[in-house]
């Protein structure tokens, strides 16, 4: 049995500059990650098979396809056909939250049957089935604190804030990155500024707030409670949302803001963790 974490993104800053002819846009942004995530556990099998459990398994039980099954697809594509797994996938975190939950749950398949068979994390084929899945997928199989380019899939590493207590809030409210982007008013506001992860963060911004708070006004909401909180350093929307996040001073002001917003809005869902 292999067991990889499919640990949550977050956006620290995210950067539009500009929408390309291909249809995407050309970003830079902030990867980081947190402890907690979702969990991709595969077993040698007769035959292959695919299960979901957690929390937020219900959102992925009536898909006939997704991006676990694509990553095996890809890995049998680039590698060979590999022999059958049984994976199981625990689906914690929400679906359709700009935190990575598919991408990632795409990279830890990856990281498992490249385990399994033997290949380097870095090897150019895994690399490339990685981008070929979406553009966050890359960075998720670095797994580090990183700046992304182009669609976000060119990553250079740079010093993170590994322990940062941090706070994720998502109010039960999906937006389609689709809109968000479409939505985007197409000026540029400039690149992502220079330093470490601490100074980009705090320096940073994340273009797609505007946009996606008009799409989902309870967005706004998240981030005014957040910036109300004791210890906050910094409060922002992650990726396209709806989920967002805040970093604290301290583990304890984190904690005591995380059960103030569960009381205050029993609706929202809440994960205490820490930057990894």
């Amino acid at each position: 049995m292999i067991l990889e974490r499919a640990r949550a993104k977050l956006n620290l800053a995210l950067h539009v500059r500009n929408r390309r002819a291909d249809g995407y846009h050309e970003i830079e942004t902030l990867f980081a990650f947190v402890a907690d995530g979702d969990e991709v556990c595969l077993t040698d099998a007769a035959a292959p098979s695919f299960a979901v459990s957690g929390p937020f398994a219900a959102g992925l039980a009536h898909e006939d396809d997704n991006l676990v099954l694509r990553a095996v697809r890809g890995f049998d594509a680039a590698f060979g056909v590999q022999p059958p797994s049984a994976i199981d996938l625990i689906k914690r975190l929400p679906i359709a939250s700009g935190i990575g939950g598919g991408s990632a749950d795409a990279a830890a398949t990856l990281r498992a049957l490249a385990r399994r068979a033997g290949v380097a994390s870095a090897d150019a084929r895994l690399i490339a089935v990685a981008e070929a899945l979406g553009s966050d997928v890359p960075a998720c199989l670095l797994g580090v604190t990183a700046i992304g380019g182009g669609r976000g899939e060119r990553l250079r590493e740079v010093a993170g804030l590994a322990g940062t207590p941090a706070l994720l809030v998502n109010p039960g409210v999906t937006v389609a990155t689709r809109d968000v982007f479409a939505a985007w008013d197409e000026i540029d506001r400039g690149p992502l500024p220079d330093g470490d992860a601490a100074t980009i963060a705090r320096e940073g911004r994340n273009d797609l707030a505007v946009p996606a708070k008009a799409i989902a006004p309870v967005i706004g909401e998240v981030i005014d409670a957040l910036d109300r909180l004791d210890g906050v350093t910094l409060a922002r929307m992650s990726g396209s949302g709806a989920t967002c996040f805040a970093l604290f001073g301290t583990m304890a002001q984190r904690d005591t803001a995380g059960a103030l917003l569960r009381a205050a809005y029993p609706g929202w869902w809440c994960l205490e963790t820490v930057l990894s």
